[in-house]
């Protein structure tokens, strides 16, 4: 089913990662970088997801979050996504209930998965003198984990783990495993 939604995928420098913290598996970061071209020669100007997010703000709607832009794969739910002087933050938790939601949490402990990516629609662009297309105005309906981000610096950046009594233990361990491993202690 073709759905007319672009991807934009980014990997923020400083890592995708879960924040340690007992009650939830949160997981944040940069889903989009303003300033920088991504591998289609594409660049997020400020302001881009502005208009889209005050909408949804208003409309009661949330921006999704999915396992490899697949919208028959939910795995959490953004809590914030807002934007800043640097690009779009999104910060959120990982469904532990559902299976795929698990699964991500245990493959970004691992480093396996590290990339965010965005997907959305096109309500204005320009190009730029370098031949750039300069995205000014995005209308965002999802931000996915994703194995290859198509902007490199757009990548996860706090993770935490899931309570140990919800049945989770495994993971809750793998989590520490992976955390340990990401910060070389």
């Amino acid at each position: 089913m073709e759905t007319g939604l672009e991807h934009k995928f980014c990997q923020p420098a400083a890592g995708l990662h879960l924040t340690e913290d007992a009650a939830v598996m949160s997981i944040a970061g940069y889903a989009s970088l303003f300033g920088a071209p991504d591998q289609g020669g594409d660049v997020v100007a400020p302001g881009a997801y502005a208009a889209s997010l005050k909408a949804m703000a208003a409309q009661g709607r949330r921006v999704r979050m999915l396992w490899q832009h697949d919208p028959a794969q939910p795995i959490g739910i953004w809590d914030a996504v807002s934007e800043d002087a640097t690009g779009l933050h999104v910060r959120g938790r990982l469904l532990g209930s559902v299976t795929r939601g698990r699964e991500a949490a245990a493959l970004v402990a691992a480093g396996a998965i590290e990339g965010l990516s965005i997907g959305y629609r096109t309500i204005r662009a320009t190009k730029t003198d370098k031949g750039q297309r300069l995205l000014t105005e995005l209308d965002l309906w999802e931000v996915s984990l994703v194995t290859f981000p198509m902007l490199p610096a757009a990548r996860v950046q706090a993770k935490a783990s899931p309570p140990p009594d919800d049945g989770l233990r495994d993971l809750t361990a793998l989590i520490t495993a992976g955390r340990a491993i990401l910060t070389g202690g």
